[in-house]
């Protein structure tokens, strides 16, 4: 009699902390995503004054080697946001990137530059942490595409190697993916438009992948819903499909490659979510998105189910896990961040 009432009384304690566990779950709001990776949600932590510091379209974020979280947006008063990872604002500058697109950052155990592409004067800059111009890249002149003809060239995102050369995704122009090296002088071109598996079709973003012990690119074709992996010299190695995803740049943090999902189904105003794939390029969690369920090893098409995000463009992963997602043609919202549960 005495084990049966510890066992009963031990049910009734264990219930009640479930019971109190999943309250006090629910207070914090609720939980998105699947799998190993889920995340609550907070849709007011990069929330500013608009009037002082406002946004127009929030394109991409990086975090720096000092741990600040730096947004680009095309609203000219402010070009560059940095915050803390609290959200508060710590500093911003430029006002001359009126087509502000792409962020990538660059390190070199010194100090930390950035590379700005502006989709609408078609050019490319690398700049220091705090602005200073160093270089500008130009329409590349010697390639067909884009002779005698500057508006082809509208590019996207970047990418850099250790050694300093970098890559550019015409995403938005003639979909080549140009390799410079660090002076900015072209060493090659692939991709562009076309039909075959290596041409690509809205090339937004691109990143180097390292995860497989060999070091690749990982290039977005949106349109074709998938990523697409070249080797660094441009040779098509895989295709990575994404049904019913168009999805932003590709950015990897430890084994995970995450990604913004602009909309979900394409044709769908406002849609989008985010997408988290695994070592292994399967994907493992969607944020505000149906769950990933593959049969016969593909994967069934995918779209939003909660509408907690209106055409997000970029996420940030910071060095605790914590995602800043940056959104375009989305009433001009903040960052929004997703906590790691």
């Amino acid at each position: 009699m005495k084990r049966r009432s510890f066992v009963k009384n031990s049910v009734i304690s264990t219930a009640g902390l479930l019971i109190t566990k999943d309250m006090f779950s629910y207070k914090k709001g609720p939980i998105y995503g699947h799998n190993e990776m889920t995340f609550r949600l907070d849709t007011k932590w990069g929330a500013l004054n608009p009037e002082k510091t406002p946004v127009n379209d929030c394109h991409e974020m990086i975090q720096d080697s000092k741990g600040r979280i730096v947004l680009l947006t095309n609203e000219t008063k402010n070009n560059i946001i940095i915050y803390n990872k609290s959200g508060r604002l710590i500093d911003t500058w430029g006002s001359e990137f009126p087509g502000a697109h792409g962020l990538t950052l660059q390190q070199n155990g010194k100090e930390d530059f950035l590379f700005i592409t502006d989709t609408n004067k078609h050019q490319v800059y690398k700049t220091t942490i705090d602005g200073k111009i160093l270089l500008t890249i130009d329409p590349p002149q010697d390639l067909p595409a884009y002779k005698n003809n500057n508006k082809a060239f509208v590019p996207t995102e970047t990418t850099v190697l250790p050694n300093g050369d970098f890559y550019i995704a015409d995403g938005y122009g003639a979909q080549h993916v140009l390799h410079y090296d660090e002076n900015g002088k072209l060493k090659n071109a692939f991709g562009g438009r076309g039909t075959a598996d290596e041409n690509l079709d809205n090339a937004h973003g691109i990143t180097v992948d390292t995860r497989t012990g060999t070091t690749t690119l990982i290039v977005t074709d949106r349109n074709k819903n998938c990523f697409k992996r070249f080797s660094l010299e441009g040779k098509l190695m895989e295709i990575i499909q994404l049904p019913g995803a168009g999805v932003c740049r590709p950015v990897i943090k430890g084994d995970y490659l995450y990604a913004a999902v602009l909309r979900s189904p394409m044709s769908v105003e406002k849609s989008g979510f985010v997408t988290i794939l695994n070592k292994d390029n399967k994907v493992v969690s969607n944020i505000g998105g149906t769950e990933p369920i593959y049969e016969n090893g593909k994967l069934k098409t995918m779209a939003q189910a909660d509408k907690i995000f209106a055409h997000p463009h970029d996420v940030c992963v910071d060095d605790e896990g914590s995602i800043y997602v940056a959104q375009w043609a989305s009433g001009k919202v903040y960052p929004y961040k997703l906590s790691r549960v």
